[in-house]
């Protein structure tokens, strides 16, 4: 795996090394997980943002509920709920 330095400030430092001792993993797993959190987060908050401009044009929200309705009468096996 290629590895790569990453500078962070000192007290960034030691708030990561804490972190690390106290879960038991080492820091490189806590600066991936926090990146990763972070990912989904922006994914999460992006989504959202779709959702509201979708909301906002009153035509194509209508389309997408029409669309949820006639998924929701759906089932696995064809029939009708």
């Amino acid at each position: 795996m290629h590895m790569t330095t990453v500078r962070i400030s000192e007290s960034y430092q030691k708030t990561l090394r804490e972190l690390a001792l106290c879960d038991g993993k080492s820091m490189q797993a806590i600066v991936e997980q926090a990146i990763e959190s972070y990912r989904r987060q922006r994914f999460l908050e992006g989504l959202s943002q779709d959702f509201e401009t979708l909301k906002n044009d009153k035509k194509a929200w209508q389309a997408e509920l029409q669309e949820r309705k006639e998924w929701d009468i759906t089932m696995s096996d064809g029939e009708k709920a």
